[in-house]
């Protein structure tokens, strides 16, 4: 685990996820706009959470970039989201 990824994880937890999966996509970007060779830049990220229960996926969105702050605009350039409530599709 690299730094990024320890600290996304780290400031998710304060959604308090029931489930997390992060992965680093940043070696299929290569040569695109925001990779910068040998950077973790570019995550998917699926998470479940209570917090998300009734809140639609741009709140739901909002609430992941508040949680990372600053990780937004500066080391991920590229975030894919899909988060969900327990027991949600």
């Amino acid at each position: 685990m690299n730094a990024t990824e320890r600290t996304i994880r780290e400031r998710l937890a304060a959604l308090h996820p029931v489930a997390l999966d992060l992965r680093d996509e940043s070696a299929q970007h290569a040569g695109h706009a925001g990779a910068r060779p040998g950077e973790s830049t570019h995550w998917q990220l699926v998470i479940v959470s209570e917090a998300f229960r009734g809140k639609n996926a741009v709140a739901r969105h909002r609430m992941i970039y508040e949680a990372l702050g600053d990780l937004m605009k500066h080391d991920i350039h590229a975030l894919k989201i899909e988060a969900s409530a327990p027991g949600q599709p």
